[in-house]
Parts: structure tokens; sequence; C-alpha cells
């Protein structure tokens, strides 16, 4: 009989190691395709029920449909046997392979509601985002030449994506139901506007895409919104990001299988880590601002120096995340002065 007055320790959290084992016996199988991306690999999920299920794609390259044929044929497959494939959110590196597997299978093809017209247009989509976030980056100051440059890049990497035909339109909370298995929908914006997480709860399993990343923190980019309801004010991505972790930070999950990178195994330390982390980046920037006004990009050069300017938009994105939570604090006004956003603090 235990005592109520020494109870006993609670069992470590399993290891990325014993959680694929786990997510194995589940019949989860990770399929890590290459990317062109400095994230490297991407996480594919496949599972063994009915229909068989594929959940995200990877880049539109050879090397990786090779690769994820491959992949297939250890398990018994081909792409020919998919029947449903999932999409956890708009990125290329998840996205990519889509049209080429929808041909070749004929899987239904299912993602988030909103998310469905910006895939039937891909390049279309693609090319609004970008011309999304050359705005973004000139209200908030960053250079003329750095845009450019980085509007280069967007157009080349485009290519890695693909359109698709979304047949099984999901929304926040239903359940895909599968033969030996209910996945539950959860929308969790931050990352992207359309990061969408499966919920496997009588096996305590979450699918959550980029939404929580064992080894890096997932960014929450400023992303062009997909419902035109939402395009009155700039997108405030971290805030949605926090909101989104407290509410994971809810379930019971024993393991995370992420879209990069190992398992997450203890969720819950991860999120209070990652909230703890913001509050401090937050406190930091404030420290930095004295009595001036600041663009993000002056803030994001003197916190990060030259990675401000070849990662332009993902450090924008990180220094606007930041001064948002400040300004929800009452900590920092933003001053909107001749199409030029600058940022003050109230103290």
């Amino acid at each position: 009989m235990s005592d109520p007055d020494h109870p006993e320790p609670a069992s470590p959290p399993p290891t990325p190691e014993e959680s694929l084992a786990l997510a194995e016996r589940a019949g989860i199988h990770r399929l890590m395709l290459p990317t062109p991306f400095l994230v490297g690999r991407v996480n594919c999920w496949l599972i063994e029920d009915e229909p068989l299920t594929l959940i995200d794609t990877g880049p539109n390259s050879g090397k990786a449909l090779d690769e994820l044929e491959r992949a297939l044929a250890e398990h018994g497959h081909t792409i020919e046997d998919l029947g449903l494939i999932v999409i956890t959110h708009q990125h290329m590196d998840h996205l990519g392979l889509l049209e080429i597997l929808a041909r070749r299978s004929g899987a239904q093809i299912a993602a988030l509601h909103l998310l469905a017209p910006y895939l039937k247009r891909f390049s279309a989509s693609a090319s609004a985002d970008d011309e999304f976030a050359q705005g973004v980056m000139q209200r908030h100051g960053v250079p003329d030449e750095i845009r450019s440059a980085l509007s280069s890049v967007a157009t080349a990497f485009r290519a890695f994506g693909s359109s698709g035909d979304v047949t099984r339109p999901l929304r926040d909370g239903e359940e895909i139901a599968l033969r030996d298995r209910a996945l539950r929908v959860l929308h969790r914006p931050g990352h992207s506007p359309s990061d969408t997480l499966l919920w496997d709860q009588d096996r305590q399993i979450l699918l959550a895409g980029d939404h929580l990343l064992d080894h890096i923190s997932s960014n929450p980019l400023v992303s062009r919104p997909l419902s035109t309801a939402q395009h009155d004010r700039r997108p405030h991505a971290l805030l949605d990001y926090i909101s989104s972790l407290r509410a994971t930070r809810e379930l019971p999950a024993e393991i995370v299988l992420s879209g990069h990178g190992d398992p997450v195994v203890d969720h819950v330390a991860l999120i209070d880590q990652r909230l703890r982390n913001h509050e401090r980046r937050a406190e930091k920037i404030l420290g930095m601002m004295g009595e001036d006004s600041h663009t993000a990009y002056e803030l994001a050069l003197q916190m990060w120096g030259n990675v401000a300017v070849t990662q332009a938009y993902l450090t924008l994105s990180e220094m606007l995340g930041h001064l948002d939570l400040l300004a929800e604090n009452g900590q920092v006004r933003e001053l909107d002065r001749d199409e030029l956003v600058r940022f003050e603090a109230t103290g």
C-alpha cells in the first residue's frame, strides 16, 4: 500500500527512442525526407490503418520522392496504396509532393478548411504571401535591397511546393475516423495560420506538425491571414502561438510526434520553458529600447546583428511578436508615422 505522506516518485518520461518504439507499436512510422531548407529533414508520419494514411508529404523534389518511395517500400507499401493524405500546415516542406501523391494514389486530401483555397492555387497563394511579406518588411524598416534579395529567394523556393484539391476539409474539434483509431482535429495557429494537430486520445499520441519541436523553437511567422475577415490588422503571430501552446499544454499527451527532429517526450515542461523564454526575450527587448522610438528592424539588428540581414523576415517576425507581447502588457506603444511603424516604451 502506498504511503500518502511519501508518494512514489513519478516515472521519468520515455526517451525519444522509446517514444518512436511506442509509435511503431501503434502503427505510426516516421518517414524522414530531405528538404533544401536550413531546418533539415522533415518528418512525415505513415499510419498503418484503413485507409492507409500519410501525414504531410515532404517538399516537391525528385530526391524527396525517391526517399519517400523507398521508405514506404520498407513498410510494404507503395504510393498507390495511400488512401488519405493529411496536411498539417501550409509550408512547402510539408505539402510539396501533394499533387504527385494525389494523382498517383487517388487518396483523399484532408486539410484545414481555411487552407483549401490556398492549396488549390498554391503558386498564386505563395505569390500573395510574398507580396504580403514585402509590405510588412517595408512598413517596419527593412531596406529595399534586403527586401529585393529575399523576394528572389522566395520566388526560387516556390518550386518546392505544389497545388492540391482538398477533398476532406477539416474543422477544429471534428474527428477523422480510421478503422482502428479516431484522430481529433485541433487548429493551433501561430507557427502558421493553418497549423493543424491530430490528437489520438486513446493512445495519448499527438501528431503536431511544426507546432512544437523538441530541438528548436517553432518560429511564429507573421503570415498573410487565410480568412479575408482577418485582413484589417497585422497578424499577431506570437500572441496566437502562445495561446495555442497553452491549449496544447492541457492535453494529457504521452508523446508528441513533430514535423522535424525527435518526438517531444515531456510537452508540459517544454512548453513551460518556451513560454519563459518568450517572456525573457520580451524583457530584454524592453531593456534595449530606452527613451527613443525604433523600427522593428532596427531592434532586430541590435538584437541579432547580421542574422537580421541574412534572415530578415524570420528575425523581423520574432521581433514583432515580442513587441506585440510587450504592447499587450501595456509596456510598449506602436506609432504609425509616414507609413513607417515605430515602437516606444511607455514607461
